[in-house]
């Protein structure tokens, strides 16, 4: 299988934390979105990433699709079995791409715009949802037990983006977000080599 990422997307860094948390053999394809590679314009049609290619050749988007699909793969070891739990797996992950997505938004007004043009109450309407959620998981970060699943690791990769992007901007008032991201690496020692990296 093929996964069609960059190395500084949060969304690619939790798929492949989860691929190789459940020994999958995929192999990593870096792709440019801005450039719209064929590749990644063939298998699917919006270009974004990440993008999965399956050994028969089927596309698999967007990344919480990807993550189910590496669940059913893999017999269920991505997400809890018990419904109550699992839902609370995919709520964390859900929550953890929602802070990601308003990430994003931030970089793109700041980085496609001419900077006249760059509307801040537009970054500021964005980042007061991202603190409102890093204070949500701060007061009561998720339990790190035996078993990772989805959710540990869209979380995971969406620090991960803060400490790439936002560094310095965060941490003060998130010290139990940061003890858990140490703790989540002492479980998962590959964080290093796979979280976002420009």
């Amino acid at each position: 299988m093929k996964i069609l990422c960059a190395p500084a997307s949060p969304y690619s860094s939790k798929v492949r934390m989860a691929a190789r948390h459940l020994a999958l053999d995929v192999m990593d394809v870096r792709v440019d979105t801005n450039a719209g590679p064929t590749l990644l314009v063939d298998n699917n049609p919006l270009g974004k990433i990440p993008t999965l290619i399956t050994d028969d050749g089927v596309a698999v988007f967007d990344s919480a699709a990807i993550m189910h699909y590496f669940d059913r793969l893999k017999g269920k070891k991505l997400y809890p079995s018990k419904k109550s739990k699992r839902t609370e797996a995919e709520v964390l992950e859900a929550l953890a791409d929602g802070i990601s997505d308003c990430l994003l938004a931030i970089v793109y007004e700041r980085r496609f715009r001419d900077e006249e043009k760059v509307h801040q109450p537009w970054i500021d309407r964005q980042w007061k949802k991202v603190v409102q959620a890093l204070d949500h998981l701060n007061a009561e970060p998720p339990k790190l037990g035996r078993k990772l699943h989805g959710g540990h690791f869209a979380l995971a990769a969406t620090l991960g983006y803060l400490n790439l992007r936002f560094e310095g901007q965060w941490e003060a008032e998130h010290e139990a977000l940061i003890a858990w991201l140490r703790k989540f690496e002492k479980h998962f020692p590959a964080f290093a080599e796979l979280k976002p990296q420009a």
